[in-house]
């Protein structure tokens, strides 16, 4: 009976379920790991996001005999001057279209009822709808209710002063030292495992970097395509928070599939408070963006990278919402990557063990 392999995955599912019940009861031990988990965990996102960014940098710099630590400071020092730039010549009309956004919330809302009403009163669509109908004033409620709701969210980020500056003040650190490693962190990883695995776990770190690297890279470069594409074309129509519109667009479009779809809305509700003619531009340059990235920039960057099936991504992007709403969305691709190699790595090395017993 002991050998019976399905006793035995009973008991290590008891076993472990066994180890998550005690664990919970003596929580109290894990507090301060967890607090300390929840404090950097956010720094550490970014330091990685930035490191798989700028490593391309330091890598092509140190091959030029330019030493790894030397190169991180350049950098920082180019980087610096970047958001010194930022902060010059972006920051304050950015800064201004978010508090007017912010100010002007009531109007935005009393457009949007305006706008909702002359479409009531529009005889081609009344042919359309039903009498009686209230669904334009349902829709106009929804509309404010979410307008509202942004609005208070976008309030909500200046609150948080505490998180911004421990953010800010841990993440560069730890971004430094993961450029200045570089490599050497994945190798000295490697060293925990048992010898007789080291060389496959070599091998699992070596592709989840490559796939990390691949995927944030391309990620960025999509998306600020995207984004300039419909900056300009938001210039062209005369949209209204252009700039404030395209940097929320350039974020949302992190999630895949349904990131477009929810950088549209904000653009389209905007541009219809202010006419319905301006929501149709507005919505045409999105969809043309949208195509030129999906049909010209994305297969270059991309080529056939991301092998994740559509309904894969749709079902980890609602369990990546309900963990941890748009944050959870944009990086629950990253890890499904991770477990995906680790998973396959593992079943592998099943494999060979049963098909070379010794």
């Amino acid at each position: 009976m002991i050998n019976n392999k399905f006793y035995r995955v009973c008991t290590a599912i008891i076993l472990l379920l066994l180890i998550v019940y005690l664990g919970e009861k003596v929580n109290f031990i894990f507090r301060p790991l967890t607090s300390l988990i929840h404090i950097i965990i956010v720094p550490l996102l970014i330091a990685g996001f930035f490191y798989y960014l700028l490593r391309p940098l330091i890598d092509f710099m140190e091959q030029h005999n330019i030493k790894r630590a030397l190169s991180v400071l350049i950098i920082y020092l180019a980087v610096g001057l970047l958001i010194a730039g930022f902060s010059v010549l972006v920051w304050p009309s950015l800064r201004e279209q978010l508090w007017n956004f912010v100010e002007n919330t009531p109007a935005l809302i009393s457009g949007l009822v305006e706008q909702i009403k002359a479409l009531e009163d529009n005889r081609f669509l009344a042919r359309y709808l039903p009498e009686d109908s209230d669904l334009l004033t349902r829709m106009s409620e929804y509309l404010s209710q979410g307008i509202t709701q942004v609005t208070d969210y976008v309030s909500g980020l200046f609150s948080v002063v505490s998180n911004l500056v421990i953010i800010l003040a841990t993440f560069p650190i730890m971004l430094y030292y993961m450029l200045k490693e570089g490599s050497k962190f994945g190798t000295n990883l490697t060293l925990l495992f048992p010898r007789n695995y080291r060389k496959d776990a070599e091998e699992t770190v070596h592709e989840i970097d490559e796939a990390l690297s691949n995927y944030i890279v391309g990620r960025v470069i999509v998306n600020v395509a995207l984004g300039i594409l419909m900056f300009i074309g938001f210039i062209i129509i005369g949209l209204p928070y252009a700039l404030l519109l395209t940097m929320v667009s350039i974020v949302l479009n992190f999630i895949p599939y349904v990131g477009a779809l929810l950088a549209a809305i904000p653009v389209v509700i905007v541009a219809f408070i202010d006419s319905p003619s301006m929501a149709f531009w507005s919505l045409l340059i999105i969809v043309v963006a949208q195509q030129i990235q999906d049909n010209l920039i994305s297969p270059y960057v991309y080529g056939k990278q991301l092998d994740i099936h559509p309904l894969t991504t749709v079902i980890l992007l609602l369990v990546g919402a309900d963990l941890g709403n748009i944050l959870g969305m944009i990086i629950i691709i990253p890890l499904y990557m991770i477990l995906k190699i680790i998973f396959r790595k593992i079943q592998n090395r099943i494999v060979d063990d049963k098909a070379d017993p010794k």
